[in-house]
């Protein structure tokens, strides 16, 4: 009796299983994305519950310098544009354009946490760190977590030049890719809305 095989190659059932393995990761790396907004969610209400509690010191009014803040989100949103090129290079498979624009990328992140860590050293220095009142406290808690999220994500990008680098985009490349856009854009979302509630409704 003569078996029928399926007209499928070995290196067709290799690409399907690795094709399902990252539908589960991608749906892994989801999770983590809502997992960070829960903790996120979480540091915006505390901050609404306690972020009027001056306990006799500054408010945001005196503390915060929108121009400079301006300047701050303006690096982070610029770096969402260029991450965008370089998501494009990718899909025309263009590495170089791919490599210069999360590079560029890079450099505006890294300028963006360099101001914030900046901002958070010139409070603690000037006698306002996170035990002076609630305020403080909340305030340095949701956006010292957003700083560490963008400073992961920086290490991410530079991990993601060098495989380029050396593998091209290959599919676990782009996919890795991928990942990262919906990172870091998700980070810009929740600056913009840390930007809003904290610093501008604050001052104004």
């Amino acid at each position: 009796m003569n078996i029928v095989q399926p007209n499928v190659a070995p290196a067709d059932i290799l690409e399907n299983e690795k094709d399902s393995d990252l539908e589960i990761k991608t749906f892994g790396f989801w999770i983590y994305l809502m997992s960070d907004l829960v903790l996120f969610s979480v540091l915006f209400a505390t901050f609404a519950v306690i972020g009027h509690n001056y306990a006799g010191v500054k408010g945001p009014k005196e503390l915060f310098h929108l121009p400079y803040l301006f300047g701050e989100t303006l690096l982070l949103l610029l770096s969402s544009f260029t991450l965008g090129l370089g998501m494009l290079s990718m899909w025309n498979n263009n590495k170089k354009a791919g490599l210069i624009f999360l590079a560029i990328t890079f450099l505006l992140g890294a300028g963006f946490v360099t101001m914030e860590v900046n901002e958070f050293i010139n409070l603690i220095l000037s006698g306002y760190g996170p035990d002076r009142s609630g305020f403080l406290s909340s305030f340095f808690a949701l956006v010292g977590a957003h700083g560490i999220h963008v400073s992961f994500g920086l290490i991410w990008i530079l991990v993601m030049i060098i495989q380029i680098s050396n593998k091209g985009f290959t599919n676990h490349v782009r996919y890795r890719l991928m990942n990262l856009s919906l990172f870091w854009h998700f980070l810009d979302i929740v600056w913009v809305g840390v930007f809003t509630v904290v610093y501008l409704l604050g001052v104004l």
